[in-house]
């Protein structure tokens, strides 16, 4: 660095704010790039005792800083605040995921209980959202909330807001929250190109925190989504924790829709949604969910699954039998009987990518083996026996080499 760029930095420096248990460099603009460039800030860190807040809004953070940085969070483990908005201003797209990660890292090492995480103002889109996903499941300073998923326990504000995390970031973010965080009072993903299915996600994810201030979906493309979540969130009774849904998320209007340049153009296809209780249950399936949804759960499940799409058929079968109760049965056979009688659905395709679910064929797409078969067997053993259910896929075609099977097994 330049020696007027040191002299600017120590300047900086002998303005920082220290006051209980904060230290901020908020709005300096101090591009750290290097190991060098963070030095100084790097001492003021690692000699500040019982550091709670760290605020580095307004500067810009490269991947080298951020691994210096990293080092020094290691051993703060009282940090409780982290205002790290605006941050990543000029910085490559592929450089903030890893800077993100040497972050969460230090923070893991640390076991710091945060209770306050601001990245607003980052447009670090859904890759960057991936970069804190080792800190969401961290085992260092949490405690396992729901099966495989761990997450941090004192969080009580999370900010994304104008992140862009878009669609997938936000599915990564309620999948990394669901059932952990009991102590989050405010959520914020506004503006950040978010669609209605990982919105209705988001909002499932909070159906069980009873602190819950705030949950802000503002700015996003949600259309017809609103009423849906307002629906949703009504069924949890926190609809009053909903922020105002004001800009990006009403679908056109008919005054709009005049407008349109091609008038004598096809008409879109348009999707009916997904009754609010079927698509909470297919979002995070549970025995109670599949009960909630009535004598008509199975009409309700078939009727909105594409059997022309082998993929979703599969997903909706796998999300059915994970929670396998008489209830199930009757889903599947109402589902499979919708899907096998229809002459566009493809069955081969729908069995071949169950057994690759199952783990016993391997696919180019890297699917990951279902854990627990139990509930999928029983259902499986329940599918084969009925009526609707192809003859061309028994054994009846190859007796043969199935009694001879058997008779092996047996001698095992």
């Amino acid at each position: 660095m330049a020696s007027e760029d040191i002299a600017k930095l120590q300047e900086t420096l002998a303005k920082t704010q220290v006051a209980r248990g904060q230290l901020s460099f908020k709005g300096k603009s101090l591009k750290l790039n290097s190991t060098e460039d963070a030095k100084d800030l790097i001492k003021e860190i690692e000699d500040f005792d019982k550091l709670e807040a760290l605020r580095l809004e307004g500067n810009t953070v490269g991947m080298e800083a951020a691994q210096v940085f990293a080092k020094a969070l290691e051993k703060k483990s009282e940090l409780k605040c982290c205002h790290w908005s605006n941050m990543f201003t000029g910085r490559l797209r592929s450089e903030i995921p890893q800077s993100l990660i040497s972050l969460g890292e230090g923070l893991i090492t640390a076991g710091a209980q945060l209770v306050e995480l601001d990245l607003s103002d980052n447009a670090f889109r859904p890759d960057g959202v991936q970069g804190f996903d080792a800190l969401f499941k961290s085992s260092k300073g949490a405690v396992a909330m729901a099966e495989t998923l761990k997450t941090l326990q004192q969080v009580e504000v999370i900010n994304f807001g104008d992140c862009l995390v878009c669609s997938k970031g936000a599915v990564a973010i309620a999948d990394a929250i669901h059932g952990g965080l009991p102590k989050v009072k405010e959520l914020n993903l506004s503006f950040s190109e978010i669609k209605r299915d990982a919105a209705l996600a988001v909002a499932e994810a909070m159906a069980d925190k009873a602190e819950l201030e705030k949950l802000d979906l503002n700015g996003n493309t949600l259309g017809e989504g609103c009423e849906q979540l307002q629906e949703m969130l009504d069924g949890f009774n926190t609809a009053k924790v909903l922020a105002s849904l004001m800009q990006g998320e009403k679908s056109a209007t008919p005054s709009q829709k005049s407008l349109d340049p091609n008038p004598g153009g096809p008409a879109p296809v348009l999707s009916s949604p997904l009754p609010v209780q079927v698509y909470t249950f297919l979002a995070f399936p549970s025995p109670e969910k599949l009960l909630h949804l009535g004598p008509k759960s199975s009409v309700l499940l078939a009727q909105q699954i594409d059997t022309s799409n082998p993929e979703k058929v599969v997903s909706a079968f796998l999300k059915v039998s994970s929670v396998f109760k008489d209830e199930a049965t009757d889903a599947i056979d109402a589902l499979m009987k919708k899907a096998f009688s229809s002459s566009s659905f493809n069955s081969t395709t729908f069995l071949t990518r169950l057994l690759v679910h199952m783990g016993l064929l391997k696919s180019e797409d890297k699917v990951k083996a279902i854990a627990n078969l139990y509930g999928l067997l029983m259902v499986l053993n329940h599918m084969v026996q009925q009526g609707y259910f192809p003859k061309a896929f028994t054994l009846e075609s190859c007796c043969f080499a199935h009694n001879n099977m058997l008779q092996m097994v047996s001698k095992v």
